[in-house]
């Protein structure tokens, strides 16, 4: 799959999660197979823009494989400048975000909400589209409502505004994160448009994702919460699609060592107060990943020091490596 002048090493996708998709974990999942990792979305409002938080989510250099920047907002010259302020970071594409369903981004008319005006999401795109030489992506859900489905519509208009690729998240704003996604819709959008389309929703095994772009016909998959204690499975979906056959699991000793990475990657990246706060939902992840007791996740999560996170986990692995042999999924 390309995007613009791009060649994906592979088609499967690391999905922008606010609050998740940092640069450690970007880098992490692109070094277990991601063929592409976009980031948390920024917001478009300048003013934030020197807040220690953007701050932290502009560091595009430090990223691994191709720099996709996610931006939103509902002032379509507000996201022009967001879009070149980005990319003079080192974003070498830019992803428009038009799916995220959290209140806090809907009641200023981003995100999804937009999916409500179609003139104003013809006006975003252009203006994005012409404020930047890079490629510029969108991702959508298939709809505001349930009886609002109004994807294809979105889709033709991106298609038409110059839009180089379009993820669709299987399912409407009213849905947030409920149910199962459909994929009936993303199937109508790829055949409704020329440029690539990426599935998302529900994909958190090979066998889904095969069965997803089986089902679609889509360029690629997006794979979201799918993907939280489990970075790996990138390699896993990347081998089974092109072998047909399941990549092996993970030995304990590699999982512990990607745990310990992560851990040390989030105390460096974001100092040892933010860090050991962040680091609590991504050890969390894992821990629930291998289905292991409650008392060592509660334990970990009382801890007040990024050096008492490190010991902590270092004798969890001890205790782990004569527990179980083999991790297993």
């Amino acid at each position: 799959m390309r995007i613009g002048p791009y060649a994906l090493d592979n088609n499967v996708i690391l999905a922008p999660m606010a609050g998740v998709t940092d640069v450690p974990f970007r880098n992490l999942c692109v070094r277990l197979g991601a063929g592409l990792a976009v980031s948390e979305m920024l917001s478009s409002n300048p003013r934030v823009w020197e807040t220690e938080k953007s701050r932290e989510r502009m560091l595009h250099h430090q990223d691994v494989g191709i720099r996709a920047v996610q931006i939103a907002g509902c002032d379509p010259e507000l996201m022009a400048l967001a879009a070149q302020h980005n990319v003079r970071h080192g974003a070498q594409i830019i992803d428009i975000n038009m799916g995220c369903p959290a209140k806090k981004v809907n009641k200023k008319l981003a995100g999804s909400a937009l999916l409500q005006d179609p003139a104003l999401v013809t006006e975003i795109l252009h203006a994005v589209v012409a404020a930047v030489d890079v490629p510029v992506t969108l991702k959508i859900r298939t709809g505001w409502a349930r009886d609002q489905r109004n994807g294809v519509y979105i889709a033709r208009i991106a298609e038409q505004a110059g839009i180089q690729s379009l993820a669709v998240h299987g399912r409407t704003r009213e849905d947030m994160y409920k149910g199962r996604a459909e994929y009936d819709t993303i199937a109508e959008i790829k055949a409704a448009i020329s440029i690539p389309v990426v599935a998302n929703g529900d994909i958190t095994s090979p066998e889904q994702a095969k069965y997803v772009l089986d089902y679609t016909h889509a360029d690629a998959i997006m794979v979201g919460r799918g993907a939280q204690g489990r970075p790996w499975i990138f390699r896993e979906i990347e081998h089974y699609l092109r072998t047909g056959e399941q990549h092996a699991p993970p030995a304990l000793e590699e999982v512990t060592s990607i745990m310990r990475e992560h851990l040390a990657q989030l105390h460096s990246f974001y100092g040892d107060l933010k860090g050991l706060r962040i680091a609590r939902k991504h050890i969390g992840w894992y821990l629930q990943a291998i289905d292991d007791p409650l008392e060592f996740r509660s334990y970990f999560n009382s801890l007040e020091s990024a050096a008492g996170q490190t010991d902590a986990l270092e004798h969890y692995f001890v205790n782990l490596q004569e527990r179980k042999e083999r991790y297993y999924v």
